[in-house]
């Protein structure tokens, strides 16, 4: 069944019930909207869209912060046959202009944070888009784009019933671009419905369930998530804003059953606690069952100290790719606690296996890179053969990540592949010294890169954000790390923030840039 035919039955089933509310703190300010609501924006989107000259497989890019509209924006746009482009809201001009000449997008639809930036790019822009929709206050409208609210208010909402099947084309996501340009990922319906059945069985969202969404919408691990309520007709909170007494004053007041979280964002509230600024007692939380986490490796003691806290939460870890459709390949199970600190075992119709350089399976216990297979591996790379070529063989996708299968048959994620460091001809995988430090009472971060040195090819360097009010020194750090095997110390402590993107992962191509330049090349 196609995504789309998930809310037009929503809408019939559960048409008066609340489908998605929006929550903005800062502005105090709630609104919701009904299943069969939803539905009709989605309607009046696709008949805005095709009155305007879309036609099937003709591409829409979808450039807009998380709000109400965006859900049946996406919606709309897959009801016309054409594929939806939704973009990271934090790209610049240069990459937003990659994007749109990679998809070849004929609209672009967006909201009131993009106006200068589009508009300094939109003679380019302009070679192949052919009209733009602002969704955003009318003061604040371009005369060279459309109103959202004029447009939908004169579209019927009636679906216009455009003859889509399952393996169409149905979106292209680009990657996070943490280890180069972003690639075009082209998934299909079956992939989006697939998502759907793998997010639900892993996490049993029924009707009364609550998820909140708190990561940015044109990521998939974030959609795909809120996937295993769509499939229920189970309504989501849509939250502007990632302050953890926000957060959980969205749990407690919204009655949320269901949280998927960031690492940054679990350690916030973890620290808001043990420092005393916020008060479990203060909120009603009995509702909530599960708290899992995705999109970047998980450190064994972030979890181990949150059930001190919620010894009653189910947990589970999601590990997946864009070019898996999202999380779900591979997940721990709310049943393997014992486990935590695996990304797990092949999720719901999903093979695994873990290889050499020539792609021959490894024996237990050794590293290797993590190959995928399962209906939710993407089409192509779109417009990209030979990294199509490079990462899809037989139907398995090369994920580009190291990991290792113990003897229980869970799998440990050891590193991305391009993040490894060779230092004096051994291997050190970050990953592992991130998890080792972040067990420090006093670091609220950490990542691990490689930078060079004149001896030793690399060495490996921990930058170290520290908790608020906490002060800890290079020696204390270097003593604490003694536990460490020798080659696995870092050579170089630095105190910094450790920046991440929206969807968590550490952003270290912009550590070694910035720490390159300034020191050269080691002597070590």
């Amino acid at each position: 069944m196609l995504i789309t035919e998930m809310l037009a039955r929503n809408a019939r089933m559960y048409g008066s019930e609340t489908a998605l509310v929006e929550r903005e703190p800062v502005k105090n300010k709630r609104v919701e909207i009904t299943w069969k609501e939803f539905d009709d924006r989605a309607n009046q989107m696709a008949q805005a869209l095709i009155a305007r000259g879309l036609k099937k497989r003709e591409r829409i890019i979808q450039l807009m912060t998380n709000c109400i509209e965006w859900l049946p924006v996406y919606f709309g746009i897959l009801r016309t046959g054409a594929w939806a482009v939704p973009l990271n809201f934090r790209f610049d001009a240069t990459m937003i202009q990659l994007c749109a000449e990679t998809a070849q997008a004929k609209a672009f639809i967006f909201g009131e944070e993009f106006v200068d930036l589009i508009r300094s790019i939109k003679p380019d822009l302009d070679k192949t888009i052919k009209f733009y929709i602002f969704a955003g206050p009318e003061e604040f409208r371009p005369e060279w784009a459309e109103s959202y609210e004029a447009i939908m208010a004169s579209q019927d909402t009636v679906d216009p019933k455009v003859k889509t099947d399952l393996m169409d084309e149905a979106a292209l996501y680009f990657t996070s671009g943490t280890t180069g340009n972003p690639k075009a990922t082209l998934l299909t319906h079956r992939n989006l419905e697939f998502a759907c059945f793998v997010e639900n069985r892993h996490h049993h969202q029924n009707h009364g369930d609550n998820f909140l969404c708190i990561p940015p919408l044109y990521h998939t691990g974030a959609k795909m998530h809120w996937f295993g309520n769509l499939i229920v007709g189970a309504k989501a909170v849509i939250l502007k804003g990632i302050e953890p007494r926000w957060i959980m004053e969205t749990i407690s007041e919204e009655r949320v059953t269901v949280v998927w979280l960031l690492v940054p964002w679990a350690l916030d509230i973890l620290f808001a606690i043990e420092s005393g600024e916020m008060k479990l007692q203060d909120y009603k939380l009995d509702q909530w069952r599960l708290m899992h986490i995705g999109a970047q490796p998980v450190p064994p003691s972030l979890i181990h100290e949150w059930k001190k806290f919620f010894p009653d939460h189910q947990y589970d870890t999601n590990y997946g790719l864009t070019e898996t459709t999202g999380p779900g390949c591979v997940h721990l199970g709310m049943e393997n606690m014992h486990k935590v600190g695996a990304i797990g075992i092949p999720g719901f119709d999903w093979e695994t296996k873990i290889v050499d350089a020539r792609l021959l399976p490894v024996s237990r216990g050794k590293t290797g890179e993590l190959m995928v297979k399962g209906p939710g591996v993407m089409r192509e790379y779109y417009g990209n053969a030979e990294a199509t070529r490079a990462a899809l063989i037989d139907g398995w996708l090369l994920t580009g990540d190291m990991a290792r299968q113990d003897e229980d048959g869970f799998i440990w994620l050891v590193d991305r592949k391009k993040d490894i460091i060779i230092t004096g001809g051994e291997n050190i995988y970050p990953v592992e010294i991130e998890n080792f430090l972040q067990s420090h009472p006093k670091i609220q971060d950490v990542a691990v890169i490689g930078l060079p040195s004149l001896r030793l090819g690399e060495i490996a360097t921990a930058v170290i954000q520290t908790k608020p009010g906490q002060n800890v020194t290079k020696e204390e750090i270097d003593d604490f790390c003694q536990a460490l095997p020798r080659y696995k110390r870092p050579r170089r402590i630095l105190f910094d923030k450790v920046p991440r993107n929206p969807t968590g992962k550490i952003e270290k191509p912009k550590l070694r840039k910035k720490y390159s330049g300034a020191m050269e090349s080691f002597k070590i």
